[in-house]
């Protein structure tokens, strides 16, 4: 029996790391060899079969704060985890993203002489490259999902490999071609946690307020990934309607984001995987961030922001493809103008659609047939810890 860990911290780890154990399974398959899968991730990952020593949606938080607020938390999470490598010794660690607390266990795992593989690396290239010696030693694999990423390590002595964006495959697999984008609507995306929504939703529903009164042909609709995240989109929809009466009817659905994406007009996004598969999608996006005071405080401090932007899509285009606006520029003011823009017919859309075509190449369309990025990590995780070892 072989026994592979995969450690997945956030919703999108969670989605990656379900697929990238599936592939794991297929290939013990080919080998004929029995696998078990195991580590911690979310419902994606339980439901392909992983057993979880750990529950990851209970770390759902971001910032420095709430990080801080969970903090008793995460130091049981991390003692358990322990505790279960010492007892199982998997033949092998895959660390997904989440990279303060993978970094930890990954540190422990090495010193029990568990091999570390890393998918979907941690942003050094926006936190800065002093990480990189340290994933250098701690790594035996770094398998990363943006190109530009090899040249980030080049030097280091860390063997890496471009796998493609795991995002890629799912919004093509779910993509339904009789689709048709409804130009008078308008999606918006306000985020998966509550920190998020709280900050989000409100200037959100403000700039709805304005636009319609300039354009009222469009219809708008709230996308949430879970009842609970649509729940608390309710009730603050509620509440600005009962302030503000003329704002025009709102749907809030729940996990439909996917077609969306695809149906929608354009959108006004929370900063974050969205904005990714949105760009794979076709969607034209405004984007939108706002986090408290002591995280922007200490963000600001640490974080040296790469080609100053925190949208991933103009990262990964190293160019404006979606119009960013973070803190107190999220506002009616700076959105209506943003998102005249990009309406259909508005004086950005082409350029707009033309960049989204753009980060598509980048993540590995090629217009060809190609394999999956969870295909691809599987093969290079099974080349690393089993065929280089015999």
């Amino acid at each position: 029996m072989r026994n592979i860990w995969i450690m997945a911290g956030e919703a999108s780890g969670d989605i990656y790391g379900a697929a990238l154990a599936q592939d794991l399974q297929k290939r013990s398959a080919a080998e004929g060899v029995e696998l078990e899968v195991g580590g911690m991730g979310g419902p994606a990952m339980a439901a392909a079969g992983v057993k979880r020593t750990v529950d990851s949606s209970e770390l759902g938080v971001i910032g420095f704060l709430e990080i801080l607020k969970h903090i008793f938390t995460f130091i049981g999470v991390y003692r358990k985890l322990l505790k279960a490598l010492k007892t199982q010794r998997p033949d092998a660690l895959v660390l997904i993203d989440y990279p303060t607390f993978n970094m930890l266990v990954g540190k422990r795992a090495k010193k029990l002489g568990i091999p570390v593989i890393w998918y979907v690396s941690p942003h050094v290239w926006v936190w800065g490259k002093r990480r990189i010696p340290k994933l250098a030693r701690l790594c035996c694999k770094m398998l990363v999902i943006f190109p530009f990423e090899t040249e980030v390590y080049a030097g280091s002595g860390l063997d890496t490999e471009f796998v493609g964006h795991p995002l890629l495959d799912m919004v093509d697999a779910r993509r339904d071609q009789s689709i048709v984008r409804d130009k008078n609507l308008l999606a918006l995306l306000p985020g998966s946690r509550s920190g998020e929504i709280s900050r989000l939703l409100k200037p959100m529903l403000q700039t709805v307020l304005e636009l319609s009164a300039k354009h009222p042909e469009l219809r708008y609709v709230i996308t949430t990934p879970r009842p609970k995240v649509a729940e608390h989109c309710q009730r603050v929809l509620d509440e600005f309607k009962r302030n503000h009466p003329q704002l025009p009817e709102i749907a809030v659905e729940i996990g439909k984001t996917a077609y969306y994406q695809q149906a929608a007009g354009t959108g006004l996004a929370a900063s974050g995987t969205v904005t990714v598969e949105s760009a794979i999608a076709g969607l034209p996006l405004a984007v939108v961030y706002r986090v408290n005071w002591l995280s922007l405080l200490i963000a600001a401090v640490l974080v040296k922001l790469y080609r100053n932007s925190f949208v991933m899509p103009n990262i990964i285009a190293d160019k404006k493809v979606y119009e960013e606006f973070l803190q107190h520029q999220v506002c009616p003011k700076n959105l209506v103008p943003a998102l005249e823009r990009i309406l259909p017919g508005g004086s950005e859309r082409n350029r707009v659609e033309g960049d989204m075509l753009l980060v598509r190449q980048l993540l590995g369309d090629d217009g060809s047939a190609r394999r999956s990025a969870s295909s691809r990590a599987a093969d290079a995780v099974w080349q690393t810890i089993y065929e280089k070892q015999s």
